[in-house]
């Protein structure tokens, strides 16, 4: 009796802070965002450049990728993972859904608390797909079948885990710190990465045109591939519904919750949805959510702390944030409305 109430404790607690996303989300945006006349492209950074030798060059990139952060909150990232490890993780996860039957696939449906594989099936009015999430860092879990799905995920995460810890440098640096400093602040060695791989239906197949409904996630960011464009949504800072459409050779990044905490709301976390409207096919995703530790305790930095900005997020560890609203870990669910100080209810 006690878990139950408990759980619809969480529920409620869930519910009332989700419905204050939206109007929290754009009255927090910094004055000298909001003032800024921003078209709703959504910019593109290239990261091979944020390394590059020259150094106007590698000045250039970093102070566009500042922009990008600041203005946006998502970017596309070309030259980051190579577009044949792309494509071979999307064939893998393909392969996952066509080679295996759902039966087999039930296999790994919730178990306990600590499920580092979980398997789940969403056909109604606020949800429609099929997914596996697997805990990909610091060790990658993974179903046995098909044969070539391991490796095929696995060597797009040691990339993608590069990628992270470059692009963890990048941000660092135009924060104004030393280059070492997120990956050591949110201890990226022992991150906790969850990747949700998203199977979609047609909209003709669907029971609503939700694929999933709006939220922000927890974590550094997350990287998003797909084998076709469309579903994705992210919400602006202006309050526009803008599609992501990847281009060939890019990754999808959007910034999580916790780089949101860490830089005391500098940079936004943003809210986005999936809508099925204009599925004509199935379509394949992988979102991977690249996290602290689990043990690491995430709060507003001191350098983003004054007498004008005070702390505006309560700290916590990274596994307690997951917990926090009644989740799971490997759930991966964002507390953020819960986090913010002060929250009413």
């Amino acid at each position: 009796m006690a878990n139950r109430m408990l759980g619809q404790e969480c529920f409620v607690l869930k519910n009332k802070a989700i419905s204050h996303l939206h109007d929290f989300f754009l009255n927090s945006i910094n004055s000298d965002v909001s003032a800024i006349d921003l078209c709703d492209e959504i910019p593109t950074t290239d990261y091979s450049l944020l390394f590059s030798e020259n150094h106007d060059e590698r000045a250039k990139s970093l102070e566009h990728l500042g922009k990008a952060c600041q203005e946006f909150g998502f970017f596309y990232l070309i030259n980051g993972v190579e577009q044949s490890v792309v494509e071979g993780a999307l064939k893998g996860i393909s392969d996952f859904f066509e080679l295996t039957n759902q039966e087999e696939r039930r296999e790994y449906l919730k178990k306990n608390p600590m499920d580092r594989i979980r398997w789940g099936f969403r056909s109604h009015a606020g949800e429609n797909r099929e997914y596996l999430k697997i805990v990909a860092h610091p060790e990658n879990h993974c179903p046995s079948k098909p044969a070539s799905f391991r490796g095929a995920i696995g060597e797009y995460f040691k990339r993608m885990h590069e990628v992270e810890l470059g692009l963890a440098k990048a941000i660092s640096k135009i924060l104004g710190y030393e280059e070492t400093y997120i990956e050591k602040e949110f201890k990226l060695e022992a991150g906790f990465d969850v990747s949700a791989m998203n199977l979609y239906p047609p909209s003709f197949q669907s029971k609503g045109s939700i694929g999933v409904p709006e939220h922000t996630d927890p974590g550094f960011f997350v990287s998003l591939i797909q084998d076709v464009n469309g579903g994705l949504q992210m919400l602006t800072h202006k309050g526009n519904w803008v599609t992501v459409n990847i281009p060939r050779n890019a990754i999808f990044i959007n910034l999580g919750d916790h780089l949101e905490i860490l830089s005391n709301g500098k940079y936004k976390s943003h809210i986005h949805q999936v809508i099925l409207d204009n599925n004509e096919v199935n379509r394949i995703s992988m979102a991977t959510l690249h996290g602290p530790s689990l043990d690491t305790f995430v709060a507003p930095a001191s350098r983003f702390i004054d007498e004008s900005h005070p702390p505006a997020y309560r700290g916590m560890t990274y596994k307690e944030s997951l917990e926090f609203n009644g989740s799971d870990e490997i759930d991966v669910q964002s507390s953020l409305s819960l986090l913010r100080i002060p929250f009413s209810l």
